[in-house]
């Protein structure tokens, strides 16, 4: 192998292989607009000093309980306690908490993704948003000093934001947030098979169960977000979140 060569493709590949310097400034480059979009989604967020994220799948159209249900819930978090509503920007439940806040006059803020071929698909009841690049990046802006974490069904993106966040409140890396999973005939197959498998496997700890609430109580949602300590997102800035 040429040593001024790396990631060198196969031979019936039509590539040609990076040198390191090619590589090197690449990576450069990556980390220069990893850094700008850190920056911007910050910066951004600072104007929402008190808000809740909602999660959950884009395939939930309007008249689906769970749209409705996301709707609904932002209506309420949005008038009654004056939170902002922040999502990934998207379709189905992203837009059901979208539309609750906007309808109401709230703050309804998305932080959306540029999709490779796909485009991007904004939901139209957005006040304001940001756009990000990459997913990592995205993430730890929804994660970003909210009160509450609201999870409704969803697919794999909607189980990776909510492990990674439990994973952070479990190894203390970020302080205990409510994390609030609505969708209670989904959601409690999970919590079944985690506690039979992790937790009977002595995988997870009995108390790391407690980390989340499974509620469709909409009156348990609204007093628990209202008992939650205001965040500022200070010990994100500070590089104690390690998302």
């Amino acid at each position: 192998m040429d040593e001024h060569n790396l990631n060198v493709p196969g031979k019936d590949l039509p590539v040609r292989p990076l040198t390191k310097a090619e590589l090197q400034e690449t990576a450069q480059e990556r980390v220069h607009l990893i850094s700008k979009e850190f920056t911007e989604g910050f910066e951004f967020l600072e104007d929402y000093p008190k808000s809740v994220t909602f999660f959950g799948s884009a395939r939930n159209v309007e008249g689906d309980p769970m749209y409705e249900k996301a709707r609904s819930l932002a209506k309420r978090i949005t008038t009654e306690l004056k939170y902002s509503i922040v999502s990934g920007g998207g379709p189905g439940i992203m837009e059901g908490a979208n539309r609750g806040a906007f309808e109401n006059a709230g703050e309804s803020v998305g932080l959306t993704i540029e999709l490779p071929d796909k485009g991007q698909a904004t939901n139209p009841y957005i006040n304001k948003g940001v756009d990000f690049y990459y997913f990592f990046v995205r993430k730890v802006c929804l994660a970003f000093s909210a009160e509450a974490y609201i999870f409704f069904p969803g697919g794999f993106g909607t189980f990776d934001e909510m492990f990674e966040i439990l994973t952070l409140v479990q190894t203390h890396k970020i302080e205990r947030i409510p994390i609030i999973l609505v969708g209670s005939e989904f959601w409690s197959a999970l919590d079944t098979l985690m506690k039979k498998e992790l937790l009977g496997r002595g995988l997870i700890d009995p108390e790391d169960t407690s980390l989340y609430t499974i509620t469709d109580d909409e009156n348990e949602i609204i007093n628990i977000i209202k008992n939650a300590p205001v965040r500022n997102g200070e010990e994100f800035k500070g590089q104690k979140y390690a998302g």
